[in-house]
């Protein structure tokens, strides 16, 4: 009688378990459905709408005024410069701190101190450091410029590169850098040749992954380079970029204005998602 009971129990307690289970996965795939909707509708509009903005005009001529022809080149370009700016003052600095933090001073003050601030720049709203860049700089310069977006833009590139080179360096074993120390090889060697090569796909993911996330920021330009209707090389100048073009065209009573934003919202969808899928493609394997 007692084996019976005790059976009884354990059935009861397996069937409550499944009910359970089943429960929670329901509600897990519902919500990863419910996610997936959205995003289907959102890329369906982006691509319904943006095609329809997109001509070889879009990609030579400069934003026109209301109800004329015109393009967003001079956009475009500014996006890539202030970009390109931002990846190349924001990557060597994230890179080597994330070596000094794994490397060298895993565990002192400075390394805590340097962990610290790179979560709170990680986590702080972009117009926070839109707005501390153009305290800094363009009330300094006495005007918006082109330099100010791209710094603006290399705040928010270092945190992540920090990070992500901090955890990559982390996976790296500890057995090839001893076997390196063993043959005598000297410290920067060894970073160099062993560690930051095994990392470096990781590493090439977060640069990656931080372009991207920079890639469609609007409230630091707007509050440091601003925008420009003309075509504009010089970044001490205020300059157009596609983020803030979107932002203005978008809420315009124009037609051509507003079929310029969807096709700069294709453009960037485009940019993004193939960033994204070249970094799981570069670490498939990893």
């Amino acid at each position: 009688m007692s084996t019976s009971v005790k059976f009884g129990a354990r059935q009861a307690m397996f069937s409550r378990r499944k009910r359970t289970n089943a429960i929670a996965l329901t509600l897990s795939l519902a919500a990863m459905g419910f996610g997936l909707f959205w995003l289907a509708w959102i890329l369906w509009e982006t691509l319904r709408l943006g095609l329809g903005g997109i001509a070889l005009a879009t990609f030579t001529q400069s934003t026109p005024p209301p109800n004329d022809a015109g393009g967003l080149a001079n956009a475009i370009f500014g996006s890539l410069t202030m970009v390109g700016v931002a990846t190349l003052v924001g990557t060597p600095i994230g890179i080597l701190a994330g070596i000094y933090l794994v490397e060298y001073n895993a565990r002192g003050w400075l390394a805590s101190a340097t962990r610290f601030v790179s979560d709170i720049l990680l986590s702080a709203p972009s117009i926070v450091i839109g707005l501390f860049i153009f305290e800094v700089m363009v009330v300094r310069m006495g005007s918006f410029s082109g330099w100010a977006g791209a710094m603006a833009l290399a705040l928010i590139v270092i945190p992540v590169v920090i990070r992500t080179t901090e955890n990559m360096l982390k996976l790296v074993p500890p057995g090839l850098r001893e076997a390196a120390y063993a043959l005598g090889a000297p410290k920067w060697k060894v970073i160099l040749a062993i560690t930051l090569r095994a990392a470096r796909a990781g590493v090439i993911t977060g640069v990656l992954l931080a372009v991207a996330r920079i890639a469609g920021e609007t409230a630091p330009l707007l509050f440091t380079a601003l925008s420009n209707q003309f075509w504009s090389a010089d970044l001490a100048s205020p300059m157009a970029s596609l983020p803030v073009v979107i932002f203005q065209f978008a809420m315009s009573p124009y037609e051509n204005w507003q079929h310029l934003a969807w096709a700069g919202v294709f453009l960037i969808t485009l940019a993004v998602l193939g960033l994204n899928i070249l970094a799981r493609v570069m670490t498939r394997n990893k």
